[in-house]
């Protein structure tokens, strides 16, 4: 397992500063790496050339090699120019935050879409890095200059070696991105069409959003044993962050004829690279499109406030922030006694994915969102219309049903748009069967 040394600024005592580096800690050991040793500085400012004071520098160094470290790994993000500073100095990899995360998703994304996305986020985060680094390379390759020779009076290019291949790879690069740009919208497409099918088929969606590890997939996978026993549509499930990259869509049945789409989305994290947010709009997508969000919280953590804060900021970003959402205050029998829970507040539920406890309650309160507007309405529908009665079996909340001489009559719990469907066929629901028989005779 790969070493490094952690590093942070805590800038005018910043109160989160602790949280922040014990989460730096997780990232890395998310990423296989180990973390040898901290070094950490207040300052009220950062350092323009190194982020940190040059007498820290000499501190990291001798860390470095003592310990035997492979990289160094910084809290915040590096400007290229700090970077550069930092790694001429120290003579190891350097990375920041932004850096750690880009990693991780790099080892995590499975799919075609995730790898492309993944790359195209790196790319771009490479992309001022290299430019940054112009002239270092300039200088490698010597060349004419403005002193005289060829160069003086032919007019030749007084480009060096090391900064052509910049140009070179400058210009790979952002022909790459535009490559993995134009694929991604490809797939962005289908993407919407596939959403566009969900909805003809007329099942309302959720989305499971939240600060990462904060326990979606285990949500996901404990509503999928309990209405749908099907394991092999489960997702990967493991207390580490980022554990899951990809979105999947998974359908709950409860069996009430009241289902609706279920999707898993990425994990949030303070300080999510703005690069990684755009390359992944498309997937995050499906939050945006949701008609209610889970907005899942590791209620044991003691700064789940702030990680609320974080998922909210976020959606806000991707503009989804307008959506009906509920609060599923997840891991909550760590900190509160089990004869407690399950606890509704409002639009907040205290429960516990992983032991089961609160998943019936929880189904109710989507239920209550999703087919709130839902009517109560009684049809009778002439034998000749068997498509209305089975669309109704199918997509509606059968209250009774029975078999009268003149049609089916049934009482539902239905859609706006099928009351509105079927509304030839309504009856009062104060009608017994022969007026009802009668009124349609008329």
């Amino acid at each position: 397992m790969q070493k490094a040394i952690l590093v942070g600024v805590n800038l005018n005592e910043n109160l989160d500063f602790d949280h922040s580096m014990e989460e730096l800690e997780n990232l890395a050991e998310a990423c296989e790496i180990e973390a040898a040793a901290q070094v950490v500085q207040n300052l009220p400012m950062v350092n323009n050339a190194f982020y940190i004071g040059t007498g820290k520098v000499e501190e990291v160094k001798n860390l470095v090699s003592m310990l035997d470290a492979d990289c160094v790994i910084f809290d915040n993000s590096l400007t290229p120019s700090q970077q550069r500073n930092l790694q001429n100095q120290l003579e190891v990899p350097v990375w920041d935050r932004t850096n750690l995360i880009l990693e991780i998703f790099d080892r995590r994304a499975r799919t075609k879409e995730a790898r492309l996305q993944v790359e195209s986020a790196n790319l771009q985060y490479l992309l001022p890095r290299l430019v940054g680094m112009r002239d270092a390379l300039s200088r490698q390759g010597g060349g004419a200059g403005a002193g005289g020779g060829a160069g003086a009076g032919g007019g030749l290019s007084n480009k060096g070696a090391g900064e052509k291949k910049l140009e070179l790879d400058r210009r790979r690069i952002e022909k790459r991105i535009s490559e993995l740009n134009r694929e991604l919208k490809v797939m962005e497409k289908d993407r919407e069409t596939q959403r566009k099918r969900r909805k003809e088929s007329e099942l309302p969606s959720v989305a499971l959003v939240g600060y990462t590890n904060a326990g979606k997939s285990t949500l996901m996978n404990k509503m999928l044993d309990i209405w749908m026993g099907d394991t092999e549509k489960k997702v990967l499930e493991k207390d580490m962050l980022f554990a899951t990259l990809d979105t999947t869509v998974r359908r709950i049945s409860p069996g009430d004829n009241r289902d609706f789409l279920l999707s898993d989305t990425v994990g949030f994290i303070s300080q999510l690279p703005h690069t990684l947010v755009k390359a992944f709009r498309s997937t995050l997508e499906e939050a945006c499109t949701a008609d209610l969000l889970l907005q899942v919280v590791d209620f044991s953590d003691p700064h789940h406030r702030e990680q609320m804060e974080v998922t909210r900021e976020t959606l806000k970003e991707l503009q989804a922030g307008q959506i009906p959402c509920l609060y599923v205050m997840n891991k909550a029998d760590l900190v509160m006694e089990e004869s407690e829970l399950p606890k509704v507040l409002g639009d907040r539920i205290y429960l516990s994915a992983k032991q089961g406890i609160g998943l019936a309650e929880l189904l109710e309160l989507i239920q209550k969102k999703l087919f709130g507007d839902y009517r109560e309405c009684t049809f009778l529908i002439p034998y000749t219309d068997g498509a209305a009665v089975s669309r109704l079996q199918e997509q509606a909340l059968v209250r009774s049903i029975s078999y009268e001489a003149d049609g089916v009559l049934i009482s539902v719990s239905c859609k706006e748009s099928d009351a509105g469907r079927y509304a030839a066929y309504a009856v009062s629901t104060s009608d017994d069967a022969e007026t009802a028989s009668e009124r349609k005779g008329m």
